[in-house]
């Protein structure tokens, strides 16, 4: 009875967490794509990004719901990391994993705390400057002002290199987490081997066209 109800928690833990991922996937590419905007289009981008962040719904209830999907995932992927770990037998410790299974997969809580790292410099960049200037500083509104904002950030060459090494990371959780999140789902059917196609697709694309806008405006911008 209690490896019954420990195996049916665990998966519980892990659909809700395949669940919250999926959803921060759905956010990742809507963001990859405004961003895109930037390297054609100043006025274009400048227009989404205001609707962005004057838009009462995405302000107040898809940008709290986005925090706590942050948040809820990689404490979850701690929590299921841990019960792993203790469930696993003390002969597992010489059982070789790289063997078996992929770098992403056997490190998924590595690079997923450096991505929550970066994570929080990149809210601490953007969203909370965007708080301090609409809501702090009261500053009245402007909406030109994101693409000189944008490409400010990408000036330091540190900073540049620091945010492309995250989305590398990010790149590799990905790589792993995409097929992984729709298995957990119950995504196993035919069309299985083409959604870890697409899952590998989008842990290349999206990762890397962050990398390129990020180093296009700091070496043809600044």
């Amino acid at each position: 009875m209690a490896k019954s109800t420990f195996l049916s928690s665990s998966i519980a833990k892990k659909v809700a967490m395949a669940l919250s991922g999926l959803f921060l996937i759905t956010f990742l590419a809507l963001h990859f794509f405004i961003n895109l905007t930037s390297v054609f289009s100043e006025e274009v981008f400048n227009a989404c990004s205001h609707f962005m962040g004057y838009n009462p719904l995405i302000q107040f209830v898809m940008q709290p719901i986005l925090v706590a999907g942050v948040v809820f995932h990689f404490v979850m992927g701690m929590v299921l990391e841990v019960k792993n770990n203790k469930a696993r037998p003390i002969a597992y410790a010489k059982y070789n994993g790289a063997a078996n299974a992929s770098w992403a997969s056997r490190n998924m809580i590595i690079s997923g705390l450096v991505v929550l790292a970066f994570l929080g410099l990149h809210m601490y960049d953007f969203w909370f400057q965007e708080i301090m200037y609409k809501y702090v500083d009261v500053n009245s509104v402007e909406p030109t002002r994101y693409y000189e904002e944008l490409v400010a950030k990408f000036e330091n060459p540190i900073r540049t290199g620091l945010y492309c090494l995250a989305f590398l990371l990010l790149s590799i959780h990905l790589w792993h987490g995409f097929s992984s999140a729709f298995q957990s789902v119950g995504f196993n059917n035919k069309f299985s081997k083409g959604v870890q196609k697409l899952g590998y697709a989008f842990a290349i694309v999206v990762p890397f066209g962050f990398i390129f806008i990020a180093l296009f405006h700091h070496f043809f911008n600044n």
